[in-house]
């Protein structure tokens, strides 16, 4: 789904290229390899956003959390009490 996402961010943003061209008007910046970049840019730190996420999730870093890990592993006798 997140891929679908910025394929349709890099779809609006080429047909909104090609329709600034139509009317002539033109940025130097504003080319097929920005948008593919940004577009890749983009990509990527949203998978980054998610794998910090999922790291942060699952490293019982909350007091709450870390209470619940011990109780865990001492209900399956794998910690001393």
């Amino acid at each position: 789904m997140k891929k679908d996402i910025f394929t349709l961010l890099g779809g609006f943003l080429t047909a909104l290229l090609f329709f600034f061209g139509t009317i002539g008007i033109s940025f130097d910046w504003f080319n097929e390899q920005s948008i593919n970049a940004l577009v890749l840019v983009l990509s990527a730190f949203a998978a980054l956003v998610v794998n910090v996420y999922a790291v942060w999730k699952n490293t019982y870093t909350t007091k709450k959390s870390k209470q619940f890990k011990e109780n865990a592993l001492k209900a399956q006798r794998l910690m001393k009490k």
